[in-house]
């Protein structure tokens, strides 16, 4: 397995008030967090870990996103951050990509689903059940534009070995949303990778157990940073949060990568 690669990119940022990813840690505080894909180079198939938000978002993003979004969050993004311009600034284009796995259905993370109509893309049945159900879809903010496009989605049930040799794994982090999913990475000689997507922001939520202000259902989420953190113990993993900064700067941006 010398040709698996792990490449991290950030497509743009997104400015949020503190307590809503980790409240009781500077209430009120905005900070300005990645929003991260993820390529995973396999001799069985290229994966593409989400999509990041839709380069519209650039030049209008209250077009996008709306108000209603933005009064929670805004985004920081320059052109060239789009999802298909981060994975050709190494080289790789839509067509490379043999599957997509969408953590969830949010818009910093599935915005860009549209441009890999040859991929197979995984999701989880609960996410898929909720973003046919009228009511939890608004609820969820997930965005018809995002996901409403004629894509090979594959729904799966729980815990899903990707290429079936053991190397990319989807973990069920349910909570954030309904059907969250993060990513373990068995590289082989960086050894194990965790990509928590949305199941865990911040290394707080996990190191001191602070279950974010915002999801689907808090308790849920709580169980699912446990989870993480037996995951990361067990395996001894490196662990890549959704949307932290200061973990983010210390790890390697493409065009470097883990191996």
């Amino acid at each position: 397995m010398s040709e698996m690669k792990l490449y991290a990119f950030a497509c743009g940022q997104i400015t949020m008030d503190r307590t809503y990813l980790a409240p009781g840690t500077g209430d009120g505080q905005q900070i300005v967090v990645p929003m991260p894909i993820f390529l995973i180079l396999h001799p069985k198939g290229n994966v593409l870990v989400d999509t990041g938000p839709h380069k519209d978002v650039i030049a209008d993003a209250e077009g996008r996103w709306g108000s209603r979004f933005l009064r929670l969050a805004r985004p920081v993004m320059q052109p060239g951050d789009d999802v298909v311009s981060q994975l050709a600034s190494i080289g790789y284009r839509p067509e490379d990509i043999a599957i997509v796995v969408n953590s969830h259905f949010h818009n910093d993370h599935a915005g860009g689903n549209q441009f890999f109509p040859h991929a197979t893309f995984l999701v989880q049945r609960a996410e898929m059940d909720a973003w046919r159900d009228p009511e939890l879809r608004q609820r969820m903010n997930y965005y018809p534009a995002d996901v409403d496009h004629p894509l090979r989605y594959q729904v799966v049930d729980g815990d899903y070995d990707v290429h079936g040799d053991g190397t990319v794994l989807l973990v069920p982090t349910f909570g954030h949303s309904p059907g969250h999913q993060s990513v373990l990475v068995r590289l082989p000689n960086t050894g194990p990778v965790i990509l928590t997507g949305d199941g865990c922001y911040l290394r707080e939520n996990l190191e001191q157990h602070i279950v974010p202000k915002i999801g689907w259902d808090r308790e849920v989420m709580g169980r699912s940073i446990a989870k993480l953190r037996d995951l990361r113990d067990r395996e001894q993993a490196l662990v890549i949060y959704g949307h932290d900064a200061d973990s983010w700067a210390r790890l390697k941006h493409a065009p470097e990568f883990y191996d």
